[in-house]
């Protein structure tokens, strides 16, 4: 699934990052090539969530500090109460600081904050002298003395780190040849969006297909962060694409920068998002400027708050990277957040998708399992996974969460269709979006476990979800699914506003139609899954890429001229899969976040320490 994106996290720099295929030739100082991959898969996790999701850093000033007690949990190598200190503005479980001490560091924190402001907003004054030109040339040069700054400086080594065995990360080879042929078509497909991004729009974070140019929206915070690379590239090693794998790795190499280069990435820029985190509730702020540190959340985003899919969708990305550095301060962060959630009132026992991070209050009391609301009980569920299902407060949280979903979001139309709706200050609004069609697979992912022996029940759910889906792509003329559809009166699963008519190139269809076929291999999943990808092909594809359409209900449709990062992260990924074996990222060893980046679940007995200094 997709969520509102801005500027990513990222992931770390191991010179060389030789992430190559197995013929390409190795030396001592390189990693294993099981080692790379999972390397990989935290850049591409931590990059494209923050694509995805998130964008912040600080504007706090009266710091209020939680005693939480965190629990060791999914990170045993990690001892949690490391140095005892005050982290991110609230204080860690068995900490003595003192009043006094309380208030000098608030004082000081405040004061400094301040000054940051000032000092901001007076170079921003002296800034709009200048022309648009110069500003950009300063902008350039600013960039490349940092980066050559950065160069220089020793980086710590970060500890050694119990490795997982990565099992199924190529391979999936069906055993049919129409599946193999099935499958060989998408891998095509997914060669003519690569070939022609790297033709007309390289190193842009998008493409315009008919344009035949770089797109690159404000979304992403800079015209050239290379969006599309840092979203493909695993998609192109389980494609088994390796000569365009290495293509993007070196320019990931050589021009991903956020003012440091690739050795320790992921570190360092997380280090820079953390006092996103300094609010008064630990709630992170949505938007930030790297380089002055002033944070804000969206003006649209009720009086203020930060929203529940973005403060909610870091778990999975900030627990892994504790497990590589050793540092808890990541895990910490997104344990305050739950703990947090976990004292609150919940409206009818729903999550409202809105949260104050300056007064720990819920915002307008809008909830949903579509845009806003989506990855957060997506999170939930993985992050029980991720830790081999030992993290069993992540699966109460999922369970209860789920549980309201069912007593107020989901019914049945007069047509029979079983919908999630959006719940609105107490009334269903009866329409589903797109995104919120993510849910049948995560229905159905969460059904082992579930409470009550209801396995069966969330099946046939996530089946009845899937479903309705289907149908939302059948009842229009192109068979390519509208952003939004109703269940009023006679008009079910289809759009009625001109605005939600449209169809991106977005995953979440064709994502639940693969869990449901690795759960069931009822190949009705495969018969639509392929319905899909001909509708695509026919209407999307043009010959500088793959392009939106702007209305799926016209006979002549008109486009939209972007090439989305996702379509080839997750879209095309998910198709690919949906035709191989089930032995090509199995989900007994892998979890996807919500940008269907695979991370390894941590099984404690199938780790191994690893001695490479390379990964230190």
């Amino acid at each position: 699934m997709t969520t509102p994106a801005l500027l990513p996290l990222s992931g770390r720099r191991i010179p060389p990052l030789n992430l190559g295929p197995p013929s390409f030739s190795h030396h001592r100082a390189t990693l294993r090539l099981s080692e790379k991959f999972i390397l990989l898969l935290i850049l591409s996790a931590f990059i494209t969530l923050c694509f995805g999701a998130f964008f912040f850093l600080p504007d706090s000033s009266k710091h209020k500090r939680f005693d939480l007690g965190l629990e060791d949990v999914l990170i045993p190598h990690v001892d949690t109460s490391k140095g005892e200190k005050d982290v991110g503005g609230f204080l860690i479980h068995g900490q003595g600081h003192d009043e006094h001490r309380h208030r000098e560091e608030e004082e000081r924190l405040r004061n400094k904050i301040r000054a940051d402001h000032e000092r901001a907003l007076e170079e921003a004054k002296e800034k709009l002298k200048k022309s648009r030109e110069m500003i950009q040339a300063e902008i350039e040069t600013e960039k490349n003395k940092v980066a050559q700054e950065m160069k220089k400086k020793e980086t710590k080594p970060l500890p050694p780190v119990p490795l997982p065995n990565l099992i199924g990360i190529n391979g999936g080879e069906p055993e049919d040849e129409d599946t193999r042929e099935k499958r060989e078509k998408i891998k095509e497909m997914m060669k003519h969006a690569w070939s022609n991004y790297r033709k007309y729009g390289w190193g842009h974070n998008e493409l315009k297909p008919i344009a035949m140019k770089g797109h690159s929206t404000n979304i992403f915070g800079s015209s050239k962060m290379g969006a599309t690379i840092v979203d493909a590239l695993d998609t192109l090693y389980i494609m088994g694409l390796h000569d365009e794998f290495k293509e993007g790795q070196e320019w990931i190499d050589h021009n991903l920068d956020f003012s440091v280069v690739f050795k320790n990435k992921a570190v360092q820029l997380a280090g820079k998002l953390l006092p996103a985190f300094n609010t008064p509730t630990g709630i992170p702020w949505a938007m930030v400027n790297l380089k002055s540190g002033i944070g804000r959340n969206w003006g649209w985003a009720s009086a203020g708050s930060s929203i529940l899919a973005e403060f909610g969708t870091l778990h999975m990305e900030f627990v892994h990277l504790s497990y590589l550095t050793g540092d808890p301060v990541y895990y910490q962060k997104v344990m305050h957040i739950r703990k947090l959630l976990q004292k609150m009132d919940r409206p009818d026992g729903l999550y409202p998708n809105y949260l104050n991070p300056k007064t720990g209050r819920w915002g307008q009391h809008h909830t949903s399992v579509g845009g806003l609301g989506d990855s957060f009980y997506e999170y939930l569920l993985k992050a029980w996974l991720m830790s081999d299902k030992t993290d069993i407060e992540a699966r109460k949280m999922y369970d209860d969460a789920i549980e309201a979903i069912e007593k107020h979001l989901i019914r049945t139309s007069n047509g029979g269709l079983t919908f999630i709706g959006e719940w609105k200050n107490g009334h269903l609004e009866r329409k589903m979006g797109h995104l919120t069609c993510f849910a049948g697979g995560m229905f159905a992912l969460g059904a082992d476990g579930s409470k009550k022996d209801k396995a069966g029940h969330y099946l046939q759910l996530g089946a009845e979800i899937a479903h309705t889906c289907h149908e939302s792509y059948d009842r229009t003329v192109l068979k390519l699914g509208p952003e939004a559809f109703k269940f009023d009166g006679g008009a079910e699963a289809v759009a009625v506003r001109q605005n939600e008519k449209y169809y991106i190139l977005r995953p979440e269809v064709i994502e639940t139609y693969w869990y449901m076929w690795r759960f069931t291999h009822d190949p009705k999943y495969r018969q639509w899954g392929w319905e899909a990808t001909e509708a695509i092909e026919k209407y999307c594809r043009v010959r500088g890429g793959f392009s939106g359409i702007k209305d799926v209900y016209s006979s002549a449709p008109a486009y939209d001229d972007v090439q989305q990062s996702f379509f080839l992260a997750e879209t095309l990924k998910y198709l690919y899969l949906l035709f191989s074996n089930d032995d090509l990222l199995p989900l007994d060893h892998w979890v996807f976040n919500t940008e269907a980046h695979p991370l390894p679940v941590l099984h404690l007995a199938n780790t191994t320490l690893s001695g490479n200094p390379d990964l230190r």
